[in-house]
This record gives C-alpha cells, structure tokens and sequence, in this order.
C-alpha cells in the first residue's frame, strides 16, 4: 500500500501509544491512513508489550510509503503518558493528533479540523465530539459544517471536552502529559493549556470512534473508582499550580461527585440486568 498522493499532506504527526495491540492497531492505522486530508507522519510507539506487538508495528511501517509511519519502541511499559510524550518529542509537524491504537477516525477528521485551523490559526488546541461503535459499524452522516464552540473554565469544571483522539494540538506548547499519572493525565494536560490562556475549540462533529465503553470496561477507564480518585488528585494539582482558586477546585469537586455517584448507579443496574447462568441469583441493587 501506498500512502495518499494526491494531496498535499496536513502538517501533523498522529502518536499513537501501543501496548499489547496486535487485534486493534490495523484497523486504527487504516482510519488515518484513509483520511481524506492526509497526515504527514505517524509515530507508532510501543510501550513495552512484549508480546509480539513491536513487530506488527514494524510490519506495519514497511506496508504503507517508506518513511510515513516510525516506530519507537520503549525498554519497558511506562504508560500512556510516557509514550504520547515520546512520540511528541520525535515528531516533525508544527501539529500533533493523538490516537489510541484501539479507536479509529472518521475518514474527514484532518480534513475538517484543519479547515477550522485555516480560519483561525490562534487556536492552539481543538477537539470534536467522539461516538461508541462497533468497529466495522459504518459511521453516521455528518451534519456538516458544524459548529465551532470555545472551551472556558465553566465547560472544564463540569466535564472533559476533549476525548484524547479528538485532540488536534500545536507542537510547541510548553507542557506535556503528566508520567506520573496512568489516569486523567490527558484531562490535566488539556486544563494546563486552557487554563493558561491558550485558545482552545470543540467541533460539534463526531470524528473519532472508540471501539470500548466509556466507563465499566476492562481497561483503565473502566475503574470508575480509581478514575475518581485521579481526577480528584488531577484538581488539587491544578489548584496547587494556581490554576484553580479553592472555590472553583471545591465546585469541581462536587460536580465530579455526583457524576460519580450517577456512574456507580448505572453500573450497578447494568450488572443487575445482566443475563445470568442459569440458578444464579441476582445480587441486590447497592
């Protein structure tokens, strides 16, 4: 396969963090091998696996156009903060894009969001809507053009804008996800750059797909417990750092309580209403 020719390539380096993803990380290359503005680079970066998956990366990098996907492969599994930080620190482009070797993109993505870029080069950071599906489900026409809307303290106190492979981001921003953290360490990095005053935007489109729930899944985010913890920690952080006044870290607080509070009860109704094996009881709503 070559990589698209026939238009000039967007000037972005996608990083994708790879740990133990040989079933997903095809399917993830295709999504952004098949955009209709296409990346300049992409940074595959293996985190460790120790399972085989280095080499699909590498056999994917000699598929596609000599030279548009790089591998880098870590001594050992340091998580997803180290590995985006890697891939930023070898990309190329004025622009980086993050995608998780699990989800995929809408084919118009890069188009779309470089559109917006063109017509307003001081936003520094933009995101856009992502949807669940399943991964050969065909995605749902958009609503074009869609609306453009400017992220503030308020949004960021209520939620996260910004699914991590939404996120279209300027290369020279002085900051970097935090590698201590394995848990809301991209919700950190997006309310640093806010909350210092870079321009930061939302398209109201959904471009990206992820392939898993949001929450009660196997995977980090799954632990609603311990991604309530993080956050938690993630807003004392920024209060520490001067970027949320005690008010504002309490009212955030708050907010994530009670949106805690509501994802313990989903959960627990979707275990209930779980089918069971046969003569096994349901255990009582906690």
């Amino acid at each position: 396969m070559a990589m698209p020719g026939a238009i000039s390539p967007a000037p972005v380096s996608v990083v994708v963090p790879c740990y133990r993803c040989k079933a997903s990380i095809r399917s993830a290359i295709a999504s952004v091998h098949s955009q209709t503005l296409p990346a300049a680079e992409v940074i595959l970066v293996d985190d460790g696996s120790g399972d085989g998956t280095l080499e699909i990366l590498e056999e994917l990098a000699s598929a596609y156009a000599p030279g548009w996907i790089r591998v880098i492969a870590l001594g050992m599994n340091c998580g997803p903060s180290r590995a985006r930080n890697r891939g930023w620190e070898a990309s190329t482009q004025p622009y980086l894009a993050f995608l998780d070797a699990d989800d995929s993109w809408h084919p118009r993505k890069l188009e779309l969001q470089f559109a917006a870029i063109r017509a307003d080069p001081t936003i520094a950071l933009l995101g856009h809507r992502a949807d669940i599906r399943q991964v050969d489900t065909a995605p749902a026409p958009l609503l074009l053009p869609g609306s453009l809307r400017f992220v503030g303290l308020p949004e960021l106190l209520l939620r996260n804008p910004f699914p991590t492979p939404s996120v279209l981001l300027r290369r020279d921003l002085p900051f970097r996800f935090d590698e201590g953290r394995r848990r809301v360490e991209d919700y950190l990095l997006w309310a640093q750059i806010v909350l210092t005053g870079h321009r930061a935007a939302v398209l109201d489109l959904a471009l990206a797909h992820l392939h898993k729930p949001a929450f009660g899944s196997a995977g980090l985010s799954g632990d609603i417990e311990a991604m309530y913890q993080a956050g938690r920690e993630v807003r004392n952080q920024l209060a520490a750092a001067g970027l949320l006044t005690p008010v504002q870290a309490k009212v955030a607080h708050a907010i994530a309580a009670l949106k805690h509070a509501r994802r313990r009860v989903i959960l627990q109704y979707c275990r209930y209403r779980a089918p069971r094996p046969s003569g096994v009881d349901r255990e009582p709503l906690r």
